[in-house]
């Protein structure tokens, strides 16, 4: 028996047709973004699930146990990045987006999201999925094991289209670095947009409006 995240979910009013699983930073919970959803309506009925990241150590911050998708080992660069934490992260947000499957919506309705760190494994995971997601939205974030994504990446997502934002004073995640996850996807032909907001490490009104414009239009209405 499959043993899955526990979630925050929002239903829509309607039965959903689609479902955007969106994976909170460092140390929040699935509760971080919830409260944005009202600004997020589009056409399409959408189910919004937030999972909470497991309880781990993180190095970085003493060994103190917090809610991450990976330990992290050193904000120094070139750094070691824990492998085996991103993917068993990969793993268990593969098992959310097959429950929606087996919910009845249809993988090419689903989105994955994620901020920060949760950003990291959106698009770590959505990269290698073997069918094709509406899309992938990776904000204040970075592509994580950038030097195994050209061998692990799977055809089905190469056209899936990508949603990358930071801010341009982000003292976490500086801009360079996002911009050359960026530009590494681009070389290998991924579809991104990209955009660059005056803030730190957040989330703006102005990217918030840009969200809703992109799932949008990855998540149009479907007919009767």
């Amino acid at each position: 028996m499959t043993t899955y995240l526990p979630c925050v979910e929002i239903n829509p009013a309607t039965p959903a047709t689609a479902s955007v699983i969106w994976l909170h930073g460092l140390g929040a919970d699935g509760h971080d973004f919830e409260p944005i959803v009202p600004q997020l309506q589009v056409d399409t009925p959408v189910r919004y699930i937030f999972p909470h990241a497991p309880q781990r150590a993180v190095t970085v911050n003493g060994g103190y146990l917090m809610r991450a998708w990976y330990d992290i080992l050193s904000f120094e660069r070139p750094r070691a990045e824990d492998e085996a934490g991103i993917r068993a992260s990969e793993q268990q947000l593969r098992a959310l987006i097959e429950r929606e499957q087996q919910r009845g919506i249809a993988v090419g309705r689903i989105v994955l999201a994620g901020f920060s760190q949760g950003g990291a494994i959106a698009l770590h995971a959505g990269l290698r999925y073997p069918r094709a997601l509406a899309g992938i939205m990776a904000l204040s974030t970075y592509l994580p094991l950038a030097e195994h994504i050209a061998a692990e990446s799977a055809d089905a997502n190469h056209g899936t289209p990508i949603f990358m934002a930071h801010g341009d004073q982000d003292p976490v995640i500086a801009l360079p670095h996002a911009q050359s996850s960026k530009r590494a996807l681009e070389a290998l032909g991924y579809p991104v947009e990209w955009r660059v907001y005056p803030m730190a490490h957040g989330v703006s009104g102005a990217e918030i409006e840009d969200i809703r414009a992109f799932l949008g239009r990855v998540l149009p209405e479907v007919a009767n």
